[in-house]
């Protein structure tokens, strides 16, 4: 995987939350960066599903996992998964002290029932 399928290494993510949660209040359950422009979005099973808006919204097809221990890549074009990858620019995660779901203080107590689990 390189930057020719999706993937630039070289370029950082974009914080450490979800971009539209973040500017609108919201909160996600776990997050996904975008192998190829480092916007960091929220998973599917998140409120707002804002990695797969993303794609959709660019076509950028690869993000890889930002959660703490976890480097996996989703490719969306193909829908299949990739254990591993090139390393992307650092850092790797969230904050490891960032809750998940998150952020702290914006996630309903009954965030489960929310999300139906």
């Amino acid at each position: 995987m390189t930057e020719r399928n999706g993937i630039d290494p070289d370029v950082p993510p974009s914080g450490t939350g979800c971009v539209e949660c973040e500017a609108a209040g919201g909160w996600w359950f776990h997050l996904r960066r975008c192998a190829r422009c480092g916007h960091v979005g929220c998973c599917d099973s998140s409120p707002g599903k804002h990695a797969t808006a993303h794609y959709r919204a660019t076509g950028h097809p690869l993000v890889q996992s930002y959660e703490p221990g976890e480097d996996w890549f989703w490719d969306y074009a193909a829908d299949s998964l990739h254990d591993s990858g090139p390393a992307l620019a650092p850092p790797s995660s969230h904050p490891e002290d960032q809750p998940a779901p998150g952020p702290a203080g914006r996630v309903p107590e009954d965030w489960a029932r929310v999300l139906g689990g």
